[in-house]
């Protein structure tokens, strides 16, 4: 295997000197339908000069992960008023988690829901537009987070228009907890301060920042911080996260009733 320290010199046969990580992942990605990928590594001793030492090829079996369903949703209760509970899992924010959020609430509404609980807790996040096209969902042309560069620009993002599928009569709860982060506290921030959804659980994990990675000549990389996101009611995500209008876990999965 490869161990640390040990150097690549050479993909599928290709020296990597004079190369960044970029060309490399390029090279790979030209033949999607290959098996492997042959790393020749070169393992130094304390004696060896530079360059000289074992070498010997790797070759790695390509495994391509197929992606999951990220949404689960139940009707979780029936209450004597008249509120039939909505309750949705969502994992992550992969490619499928619009169409599938989009499709439980349908089905979810067609059993007789008529409130809702978004469970985010442990979600780490994902795409950051997939967060703006959930909350347009339930917000119609509103501003769901702005965008903040270092020169203190401010780049607004608004939700689509007539796309919302939600009744803004129906009562929201967003939960979140310690390891919700990123585009999920996109989405905490633009339902609550937009004033759609409450948001309950515990404080969020606080990762708002939106970083570049460059490649160098020498071939390594440099991560750079270009900006950070701030919710619509002006909470820095950054270390701060969302903090919950409800902490800690309700009794009641769903802090509301229906309004008369």
């Amino acid at each position: 295997g490869i161990k640390v320290g040990d150097f690549i010199v050479a993909v599928n046969g290709i020296p990597t000197e004079g190369r960044t990580a970029f060309d490399i992942i390029d090279q790979i990605s030209e033949n999607p339908n290959a098996q492997t990928v042959t790393m020749t590594v070169l393992t130094q001793g304390p004696d060896n000069l530079k360059g000289e030492g074992n070498i010997r090829d790797v070759s790695m079996a390509r495994e391509f992960t197929e992606v999951k369903d990220p949404v689960s949703y139940k009707i979780s209760e029936r209450r004597k008023d008249g509120t039939v509970v909505g309750y949705i899992r969502m994992r992550e924010f992969n490619s499928l988690i619009k169409p599938k959020l989009e499709g439980a609430i349908k089905a979810l509404e067609k059993e007789g829901a008529n409130a809702f609980v978004l469970d985010a807790r442990s979600n780490p996040g994902g795409a950051f537009q997939s967060a703006v096209e959930i909350a347009g969902l339930f917000l119609d042309d509103t501003v769901a987070t702005t965008v903040v560069d270092g020169n203190g620009v401010e780049l607004p993002f608004r939700t689509s228009r007539n796309r919302v599928i939600v009744d803004k009569a129906s009562p929201l709860a967003f939960w979140v907890d310690g390891r919700s982060a990123s585009a999920t506290e996109v989405l905490a921030g633009a339902l609550r301060d937009n004033c759609r959804a409450v948001v309950m659980g515990d404080k969020s994990f606080g990762k708002g920042l939106i970083q570049a990675v460059y490649g160098l000549k020498n071939g390594g990389g440099l991560v750079l911080t270009v900006a950070r996101y701030v919710t619509p009611g002006g909470t820095d995500i950054q270390g701060s996260g969302i903090s919950p209008d409800m902490s800690g876990s309700p009794t009641s999965l769903v802090p509301f009733v229906l309004s008369p």
